[in-house]
């Protein structure tokens, strides 16, 4: 427990260093309550030291309004309607302490539209650019001779794109799906799980590192291979197609004698529980599900436990790449960086588990 100095001065670096931050995440970092942060944030604003805002505080060199963006940046992200939403939330927080203006591009996973979005936001005079670029069906070589091409600097955001070095020349913030794999696995493994099997939509960029931190956590645990099911199948979004997959996914679970399944994306796991209620399957008591993404998981029939990425703080650490690269000259360029962030397991009902405090981040 941090003495109420210590926690004072903690806060007032943060903010020195950030120019704002949230309340709840710095309550978390420090050991105390959010009862407390508040209390904190209320009696330094009274010193005079920050001025408090909803969720948080700003730095008194970040809280006079309005003061004028310094620049105008872009932001291209796939969608704004479910796994990029939190990201560009996170962006949008930020973007007044770092002093610029978000231009926000939308390329709908359409690799044509993508390039014409980052066109139109060059065009317009941006001074650097963060985008999550649209990667299924599209040759590394090829994406990379784009991005390389782009006349702005540019930051890399939720992408790990092996297969050309030139890419790593590119300032990239992402999180660590590998390690979510291992999350998942391990914790199921503590619950006495012994045949996990996974069961993966692998039409995302996620897939591929989730199969891999999986297949480390087996390794690493002596565990045996469960079964291994794609939800890859028919016209994506098709119900029926949806449907067979997961009647092939039990069946294969209890032909091996699964007893846990890891299954991406949240939308595909909750689709296996009511599948294996149907069965008159218990969940968690017959089969024990893990989601992936934590979209909407908390509203699944079964609360589903899930690997939860941090999404707000991608976009939030995206822009802050982005901004140090712009302060840069010519004479005093910074080696690449490549920051990675670890997802967070959030324990719910579908596990066994006891929930995290609120049903939230464990």
């Amino acid at each position: 427990m941090h003495l109420a100095r210590q926690r004072h001065e903690l806060v007032l670096r943060e903010l020195a260093l950030r120019g704002a931050l949230r309340s709840a995440e710095t309550a978390a970092r420090l050991g105390v309550s959010e009862i407390t942060m508040r209390r904190d944030l209320v009696a330094l604003e009274g010193a005079g030291k920050l001025r408090r805002v909803h969720g948080g505080a700003v730095a008194l060199d970040a809280a006079p309004a309005p003061r004028p963006a310094r620049s105008l940046v872009g932001l291209v992200v796939p969608n704004t309607t479910s796994y990029f939403r939190s990201v560009v939330r996170g962006a949008e927080a930020v973007a007044p302490a770092l002093r610029v203006r978000l231009v926000l591009g939308v390329s709908q996973y359409r690799p044509e539209v993508e390039v014409a979005q980052v066109d139109r936001l060059v065009a317009l005079g941006v001074s650097g650019l963060v985008v999550a670029p649209t990667t299924r069906e599209r040759p590394v070589a090829e994406l990379a001779s784009w991005l390389r091409s782009v006349a702005v600097p540019l930051v890399l955001m939720e992408r790990q794109l092996d297969g050309d070095t030139s890419l790593s020349e590119l300032d990239l913030a992402r999180t660590d799906h590998a390690q979510g794999g291992v999350l998942a696995v391990e914790h199921l493994h503590r619950l006495g799980h012994r045949r996990i099997a996974l069961a993966v939509y692998d039409r995302t960029p996620t897939a591929p590192h989730l199969r891999a931190g999986f297949a480390t956590a087996l390794t690493r645990l002596g565990l045996e291979p469960g079964p291994d099911v794609s939800f890859d199948v028919g016209e994506e979004g098709d119900p029926i197609a949806l449907a067979a997959a997961v009647e092939d996914a039990l069946d294969r679970c209890v032909a091996a004698g699964a007893t846990a399944v890891v299954a991406h994306t949240d939308h595909h796991a909750a689709r296996l529980v009511e599948g294996a209620l149907d069965r008159g399957l218990r969940v968690p008591g017959d089969l024990a599900v893990v989601a992936y993404d934590d979209e909407n998981a908390e509203l699944a029939v079964v609360p589903l436990t899930t690997v939860t990425p941090p999404r707000r703080e991608i976009g939030e650490e995206s822009l802050r790449l982005l901004v140090d690269r712009m302060a840069e000259d010519g004479a005093s360029r910074r080696p690449p960086r490549h920051l990675s962030l670890l997802p967070r397991l959030t324990v719910r009902a579908s596990c066994g588990a006891a929930p995290s405090p609120g049903g939230r981040r464990g």
